[in-house]
Order: structure tokens, then C-alpha cells, then sequence
């Protein structure tokens, strides 16, 4: 079956076509690119991010026949879900190249080669200091062998066999051309990215198998056998490999640009006017959004932590990752120490979206609470978000054990679930998701048990998963709410309950049963009396068992907490697994003052 009769014009269907089997060569090498990852950064989730930016293409309709509806739906489609370095480069390249599509409804060989030219422009003029040795080097002499064949060719098939060798030798010779590539005895990852991209547009070209195309919308895939186990990672620079997407009218690229230049390296700005697409390593990805709060609205934040990414690629301390969410309020060194792989859930204020404890944190969101025009409104993370994270655990560990925020709360432990069952076999590894039941440092106190029995290595996956279910029955929580005007501004208690409640001056204190549903323990008429009857409650805990720990977590409300941490000291003569402020989603729905004691039973 073929799409195109005149086989010297392409048309929409086979440039869509042609994409859909070059993603499925990344899918199928995407550990490899992890494992090779080197450069600009040593992060190993080169693959993993291109995967990204390709699952994004493949979720597009169908296209029509017209190149230039197809390459525009392809470019967004690419903006939108790109990752990475490598995968906004791409992404910028795509769009280069849908724009300078003019009203043409298929293109020649001529005009093609001609688009592909200025697209390589675009790639360039993307990237704040363009490296050579790298995918843009790539692209460019890819071009240039494009320009230089094309007058003995006759049809897309040749062109794009021929000109698909000259790509391998281009890659090959980055290891030439960067230090780090040559130490490393690799070739660039994104630049192999783009390689095996092209190789599967070749193979469809060659073969026009559409059935056999079409089903790699399923994403289902082989892995490569993973070589150059032992490569010699660089010290990391910058931190935090820090995106985001901007909409709006008319946003000014160089005022972007300006703007956070100075807060790290390897900037990468791709789109248009309407739309941008930016990528940046930063130290403070927190100032980072700040300072561009105003430029249009943030719809989309991404902030990935490569040196947790290199630690696990170089240091892996257990084979079964641990993945959690952010309400888990565990504090930052914790989750380093043992390294516990947090998906951040999303704020959004206004029109901005932020992303949990990374793009804006507890001291700022509680700072101006009041002030905020709208109600911040708390989201789950997408399907999305915890595919690209179980893509990447499952790269480079044998199995992985997620614990989630209580499903009756969110719909993080659904999507976290949907996404380890399509991951898992895509990837052939176990993944097993827990539904907490439990919420703050309630859920934190479970994830550092799991962590650390993880870590003593006497115990298979199913018998973890056994003591997970035991220990969320002996969780208990409390929570001490100083006023119920927050639950009813976010839906969580009903105007009626909330306006006697406040009449009285009543302040609840509310737990949370075996199987997740919030309970109304007790209630005061002053926190002082809600912290004596927690206390209360706390010493027949420990009066009737043994502990493993306890912790604390507020909203903006450290006195308090301070004052059980000194109770509870002299109670138990241990001190707390940890104190922390809880996360601005908790906060968004229960307001400042809240104060959580969270105790694990041995």
C-alpha cells in the first residue's frame, strides 16, 4: 500500500507517516540514549526525554493529505510535549520547518530540501551557544548532504536513504569533536537521537508499511541491549534541568531571553510568538519563574534534578526505585539520603501553573495566600508526568514500588496506576503502585520505612508490598485545623458546616481511617485545646505500642509545631523523623496553621 503516487512530491499522510515510524526507533533505543547520555549534561535521560517529545507527536490526529495542516499539527504537538535539550532542539527544527511551509499542498524535492535548510537555521538560532559535535551538527550536514545528492535522485525513497548515511557518518564524528564525547568513547546522545529518528523514516519510506506504522500509536516496543555500562559521567554544572511553556500574544523571545540568560546554561528558546518553549540548567529554578511571571502564562513547568538523575545513573543504591509524590513533605536531605524519586503535583494561580516545593514553595505560597485573586487550585500529576518518570526508573533499576497520596484526596493513585501498567510492560518491569490511604507526613513516614527496608536487602518485592499494607494500618494521624474558612473556600466542608463551625469557634481535629476517608476525631474551641486533646490521643498510641516514628508537618505555623516536637521529645524520648511545612497543595485546600502529627506503629 503506498500514500502517494507521484513519488517525487510528499504529501501530509507520509510526512505523518514517516514521523510515526522514526518514534518508534526512539522508543526502541531509548535506554541506550539514556546510558550515553554525556552531554551537555551526564543525566542519562536523553532517551527518555526524546521519548517524551515523541509520545506527544504520536498522540496527534491523524492528518489530512496538505504537508503544511500536518507540519503544523506535528510542530505543536512536538513544542508542547518536548523535553530536554535534545527534544526542544527537535521541537524547534519541527517548527522551522511547518513554517516555512508556505500554502503548498505537498511538497517537492526541491522545495523540501529547501525547508529542511531553513529549518536548520531555525534549530540554530534556538540554542544561546551552539556546540558542535552535537544533534545540531547533525541536522546541518544532514542538510548539506541533502543539498548535494539531490540532483542524481528521483524520488523521496532514495533521497532519503542516500542522504541517511551521510547522518550515521556525521554522528560517528562526534566523538571527534568533543572532549567529553571522546573520554567517554560515545557518540552524542540527542545527535543519535536524531539518527535513529531518521532511520525509521528511511525504513518507512523504503517498505510505506502504514498498518504496521499505524500500531505504534499503541507504543508498544522492544528495548536495545544496553552497552557502555561503564561510561565515565562528568561532574554536573547547574542543577536543575529547568522548563517551561509560555502562551500569550505577541511574547517577546530576547525579553525572555534577557531575563533568565544569567541564572544558568544551555538555554534553548523554540516557537513562536504565541507560544514559546524554553529550556535552561539552573540553580534556582524558583527565582527562575519569578522573574518571568509577567511575560505571558505559564501553562506548563518541568524541573528535573540531574544531580539525582547522575546519582542513580552512576550511584544506584538499591535495585527497586521508590517513587512517592510531593505531599509526602519528607524533607529534601531525606530524599537525597535515599534517594526517593518524588513526582511534584501542580498549583495553579490565575493563569500560571507551578509545580509543587520546586516553582514556588511553602514560605512564598503561604506568604501571599491571602493576597492571591483566585483560589489556588491543586492538580494530580498527568498520565504524562508518570510515564516519563516510570520510563526513566525503569531504564535504570529492576522494579519500582510507588507509594501515592490517598485516592479518596486525588486522583494521583489512578494515574500513577494507568501509567506503571502500560509502562511496566512496555518495558518488561515490575511496577507496583500503593494507595497510601494516608496524606503529609503521614505518607512521608511510610515511604522512609520502605526506603530504608528497601535498603537492608532482606526482603523481595511481594513481601514489601505485604509490609506497606501492615504498616498504613498502624498510621495514624491528626490533624488540628485553626479555622475552617479555607476547606469551604476549596470545596472540602460545605458553607453551613463551615459558617456554625466558625460561629462557635470551633477548631476540629480530624484523622483518617484504614481505608483513607477522613474522619471528625474531636474538635475545640482554641488550637491550645486542640493540641491537649492530640496530645492526649498521642500518649495512648504510645502507651499501647511500640514506635517506629513520628512527624510533623505545618502550614505556616512552625511555633506550633516546634511546641509538639518538644511534647512528644519528652513523651516518647525519640525525636521526629522530621519536621517540615507541608506542601502548598495541602495548603491550597486547608489554608495556613494547619498542623499534622503523624505516627508510625512498628
Amino acid at each position: 500500500m503506498t500514500t502517494n503516487n507521484n513519488s517525487r512530491e510528499l504529501n501530509g499522510k507520509q510526512l505523518y507517516f514517516s514521523f510515526l515510524a522514526g518514534a518508534q526507533k526512539i522508543f526502541d533505543n531509548q535506554q541506550h540514549l539514556n546510558k550515553i547520555n554525556v552531554f551537555p549534561v551526564p543525566d542519562a535521560d536523553t532517551g527518555t526525554n526524546l521519548a517524551s517529545t515523541m509520545r506527544s507527536i504520536i498522540d496527534t490526529s491523524i492528518p489530512t493529505d496538505n504537508i503544511k495542516i500536518t507540519a503544523s499539527a506535528l510542530a505543536d504537538a512536538a513544542l508542547i510535549g518536548a523535553r530536554g535539550n535534545s527534544g526542544i532542539i527537535f521541537a524547534q527544527f519541527i517548527y522551522g520547518f511547518s513554517n516555512e511551509i508556505k500554502n503548498e499542498q505537498n511538497l517537492s524535492i526541491e522545495r523540501f530540501i529547501e525547508i529542511i535548510k531553513e529549518a536548520v537555521n531555525y534549530a540554530y538560532a534556538a540554542i544561546a551557544n551552539p556546540v558542535e559535535g552535537t544533534m545540531i551538527t547533525v541536522l546541518r550536514e544532514w542538510s548539506e548532504a541533502l543539498e548535494t545528492i539531490h540532483y542524481k535522485i528521483d524520488d523521496f525513497k532514495q533521497l532519503i536513504t542516500e542522504s541517511y548515511q551521510s547522518a550515521k557518518e556525521s554522528l560517528s564524528n562526534t566523538t571527534k569533536k568533543l572532549e567529553v564525547l571522546a573520554k567517554a568513547n560515545v557518540v552524542d546522545a540527542g545527535a543519535k537521537g536524531f539518527v535513529v529518528f531518521l532511520e525509521g523514516m528511511t525504513n518507512f519510506f523504503k517498505h510505506e508499511k502504514i498498518k504496521e506504522v499505524l500500531s505504534i500509536r499503541n507504543i508498544s516496543k522492544t528495548q536495545e541491549t544496553i552497552e557502555n555500562e561503564n561510561i565515565n559521567h562528568e561532574i554536573l554544572g547547574f542543577r536543575y534541568c529547568t522548563e517551561g511553556l509560555i502562551e500569550g500574544t505577541n511574547i517577546s523571545k530576547e525579553e525572555l531571553k534577557s531575563r533568565i540568560q544569567n541564572m544558568g546554561d544551555s538555554m534553548v528558546i523554540a516557537g513562536s510568538k504565541n507560544k514559546l518553549r524554553f529550556h535552561i540548567h539552573t540553580d534556582n529554578p524558583l527565582l527562575l519563574f519569578q522573574r518571568i511571571e509577567d511575560i505571558g502564562d505559564i501553562t506548563y513547568q518541568k524541573v528535573d534534578d540531574m544531580k539525582m538523575q547522575q546519582e542513580i545513573a552512576v550511584n544506584r543504591k538499591k535495585p527497586i526505585a521508590l517513587m512517592t509524590d510531593s505531599t509526602c513533605d519528607l524533607p529534601q536531605e531525606l530524599i537525597e539520603k535515599h534517594q526517593i524519586h518524588v513526582v511534584p503535583l501542580n498549583i495553579k494561580i490565575g493563569n500560571n501553573n507551578y509545580i509543587d516545593r520546586i516553582t514556588i514553595d511553602g514560605n512564598r505560597f503561604y506568604k501571599l495566600f491571602d493576597t492571591y485573586k483566585e483560589k489556588p487550585i491543586s492538580a494530580q500529576p498527568g498520565i504524562k508526568e508518570y510515564t516519563n518518570k516510570l520510563s526513566f526508573l525503569s531504564t535504570h533499576y529492576d522494579s519500582v514500588i510507588g507509594l501515592s497520596l490517598n485516592s479518596h484526596l486525588s486522583g494521583t493513585y489512578s494515574n500513577a496506576l494507568q501509567s506503571a501498567i502500560s509502562v511496566g510492560s512496555q518495558m518488561n518491569k515490575r511496577i507496583d503502585i500503593i494507595d497510601s490511604k494516608r496524606l503529609t507526613a503521614s505518607l512521608g513516614l511510610l515511604v522512609l520505612r520502605m526506603a530504608e527496608t528497601i535498603e537492608e536487602g532482606k526482603y523481595n518485592q511481594d513481601e514489601l508490598l505485604k509490609l506497606a499494607h501492615e504498616w498504613i494500618k498502624k498510621s495514624p494521624v491528626f490533624v488540628s485545623v485553626t479555622t475552617l474558612k479555607y476547606m469551604v473556600r476549596s470545596g472540602r466542608v460545605s458553607p453551613l458546616k463551615g459558617f456554625i463551625a466558625n460561629m462557635l469557634g470551633m477548631t476540629p481535629i480530624v484523622s483518617l481511617d484504614e481505608n483513607g476517608k477522613s474522619t471528625l476525631l474531636d474538635k475545640s474551641f482554641s488550637e491550645k485545646g486542640s493540641m491537649k486533646k492530640i496530645m492526649k490521643r498521642a500518649s495512648k498510641i504510645i502507651e499501647n505500642n511500640e514506635l517506629w516514628g513520628y512527624a510533623i508537618t505545618h502550614a505556616n505555623n512552625l511555633k506550633t509545631a516546634r511546641w509538639y516536637e518538644k511534647e512528644l521529645s519528652n513523651l516518647t524520648g525519640m525525636a521526629p523523623k522530621f519536621i517540615n511545612s507541608t506542601s502548598p497543595v495541602l495548603g491550597a485546600n486547608a489554608g495556613p496553621g494547619v498542623v499534622a502529627v503523624s505516627f508510625l506503629i512498628k
